[in-house]
């Protein structure tokens, strides 16, 4: 049998990045957090993190952070069919783009957060790459555009965004005055939300362009649509995000017509107990 309080070290070093933060966190030493990982290696004769050159866990510790995310769903399960146990507000660890945070992921889950006193953890990645997160065991669940579940997990299509690209009056008439074109997006600069956004890449294929352009890294959905309003470049908004800069007028389209939508898909794992499963119930009468 695995010991949980092993793997409750080793799941709190790799959310926190680190043996010193983890040992804040559980109140102990760092010493005595580095002991109880040690001491799962030792038990299962292979290692479960890789310390150099960043941390991160080893298939074995992925498979490891997998169960131990799952038990801790089911544990609370019991915990309500059995009230006389001790019983601890879940910390429920997800990972989503940053879009559906600033839009309408708040509205979807408040009613589950309050009625089931949930604390959520929300790991913040592009909707490209979050899967990898739940097939690490670093998350219980994700949403992301990519619809082929892993082994041992099922997915939900939760909706479309759709996205438009948008930039400041003063910034269309300046760089596309004329519209789209190939010598306009050499010169003019977009803002990509990351290294791993590709909806700039797929608005420029869509308009038949697959040269380089010019960009400002902005990881910030707030922040985004700042620079698009000050002028500073263009890039590819939620509709649903700019709808009222849009109205008034503070932002237009450079390339009116075109749009992208991407399909969001909610993965989680089969057992994860009845919280995640009324969460996903939640998650299926949406319309975004």
């Amino acid at each position: 049998m695995v010991d949980y309080k092993l793997l409750h070290a080793l799941a709190t070093v790799v959310e926190c990045g680190g043996f010193e933060r983890a040992g804040d966190v559980m109140g102990l030493s760092q010493s005595a957090i580095s002991q109880r990982v040690k001491a799962l290696e030792i038990r299962l004769g292979q290692p479960v993190l890789v310390r150099h050159p960043t941390l991160a866990p080893t298939p074995a510790g992925q498979r490891l952070l997998a169960h131990y995310q799952q038990v801790q769903l089911l544990e609370r399960d019991l915990h309500d069919a059995l009230p006389s146990l001790e019983k601890a507000a879940p910390r429920l660890r997800i990972a989503l783009n940053a879009d559906s945070v600033v839009t309408w992921w708040a509205d979807a889950v408040a009613d589950i957060c309050q009625t089931e006193e949930v604390l959520l953890d929300l790991v913040i990645e592009d909707q490209d790459v979050g899967l990898k997160r739940l097939r690490d065991g670093d998350v219980a669940a994700c949403l992301c555009a990519t619809p082929n579940p892993i082994a041992g997990a099922r997915c939900l299509h939760v909706g479309d965004m759709s996205y438009q690209p948008l930039a400041s009056p003063s910034y269309a008439a300046h760089f596309f005055p004329a519209g789209p074109s190939a010598e306009a997006f050499q010169k003019a600069p977009a803002i990509v939300f990351g290294p791993h956004d590709q909806l700039q890449h797929q608005f420029l294929a869509q308009c038949g362009y697959q040269g380089h352009f010019p960009y400002h890294l902005c990881p910030s959905s707030e922040g985004f649509v700042r620079l698009a309003m000050a002028g500073i470049g263009y890039g590819m908004i939620p509709q649903r995000q700019a709808a009222e800069q849009l109205q008034a007028g503070q932002l237009v389209s450079i390339a009116p017509g075109h749009r992208l939508t991407v399909p969001l898909y909610w993965h989680f794992w089969r057992h994860s107990g009845q919280l995640i499963q009324r969460l996903t119930e939640r998650l299926s009468h949406l319309t975004l």
